[in-house]
């Protein structure tokens, strides 16, 4: 059940493009608008319905700013799948397409835009560190094609810590499961490191690589006992996604994740910035993009809505009563 409405955008995403063609203004029927091109690069394979759901909420966001598909706005989707080189390909594809603007999910699809381009607009969702990272000069000023919203502020990791701990006060160790290759990773790490103290918690980290890697780390880790674990956000970590959570329930860790799409696949709890809003936000920004503004001039934002999401079936397998508290902040509770 879900205590707050959650708008699922999977029919809307197809739904939407059909209503807008039937839109017909009268006054401007006598002249053709010039038709503007958007793509949009993800990581991730046409069939990935969580995904699906994202696209829908840009497309509805168009569509409230005056953007109908087929009329004045063609927008072509590349699902790259995570495969790195298939990512590369797609990115070279669509710019040699030379589109108005391009939103772009993270990470792995920024880096290789901009190795192909330093002109076409470019923005972002679900990027960790853009200023680390090198996609911009500063939050306020990005300065040059590419703007967008970020993934979460580094304080987020101290509220995971606090959170496997409200859900599971037995627990007195948790391991970090991060991608030491993103300046993200590391500051995940030290932000649930510098709660660890006052909450009397140890906490180590777990460099995520190949599959066989992960498994002999938590192996190693529940050899001691009260233990539990938080998986931050990252590329690697959604590619390794159903091994984790199989992991968790095999060692019966109480485990605390940053986004729904584990929980929704069987893992305990998850608290993160709601994806579906930063979306939303995006066709924003890709509107004042097309009408003139620039992304150099356009602030990287913060999120502004996060969610927790808990799975009571996964808590009763692990011998878990979910607290009072937690439950009455859930926003969306899985039975």
């Amino acid at each position: 059940m879900r205590r707050r409405e959650f708008i699922t955008l999977i029919g809307g995403a197809t739904a939407w493009p059909l209503a807008a063609r039937a839109q017909q203004p009268t006054a401007r029927a006598q002249q053709p608008e010039r038709v503007r091109r958007i793509r949009v690069l993800l990581p991730a394979a046409a069939d990935d319905l969580q995904f699906q759901t994202w696209v829908g909420a840009f497309l509805q966001g168009l569509g409230q700013a005056g953007w109908l598909i087929g009329r004045n706005v063609r927008i072509d989707t590349h699902w790259a799948t995570t495969n790195a080189a298939e990512i590369r390909r797609h990115a070279a594809e669509l710019i040699a397409n030379a589109p108005d603007v391009i939103l772009a999910h993270g990470d792995s699809t920024v880096r290789p835009l901009l190795q192909a381009t330093h002109t076409v607009p470019i923005v972002f969702v679900l990027v960790s560190d853009p200023v680390a990272s090198g996609f911009i000069d500063n939050l306020a000023r990005p300065g040059g094609n590419v703007t967008g919203f970020m993934n979460y502020e580094f304080s987020l990791g101290g509220k995971w810590l606090e959170l496997l701990k409200e859900i599971a006060p037995g627990v007195k160790r948790a391991a970090v499961l991060r991608d030491p290759g993103l300046t993200s990773g590391i500051g995940q790490f030290t932000a649930i490191q510098a709660v660890a103290p006052s909450l009397r918690m140890e906490v180590s980290p777990v460099n995520v690589h190949a599959a066989s890697e992960i498994e002999r780390a938590v192996a190693a880790f529940v050899r001691s006992p009260d233990g539990g674990l938080i998986v931050t956000s990252s590329g690697l970590v959604l590619v390794h996604r159903n091994l984790i959570i199989t992991l968790a329930a095999r060692h019966k860790l109480p485990t605390v994740y940053t986004d729904r799409t584990f929980v929704a696949a069987g893992g305990l709890a998850s608290y993160g910035p709601d994806r579906t809003d930063q979306y939303r936000q995006a066709a924003g920004y890709v509107d004042r993009i097309l009408k003139g503004e620039k992304p150099a001039d356009l602030p990287v934002q913060n999120p502004t809505k996060f969610e927790l999401v808990i799975n009571l079936k996964t808590a009763k397998a692990l011998g878990l009563d979910m607290p009072a508290s937690v439950l009455a902040r859930a926003d969306e509770v899985i039975e």
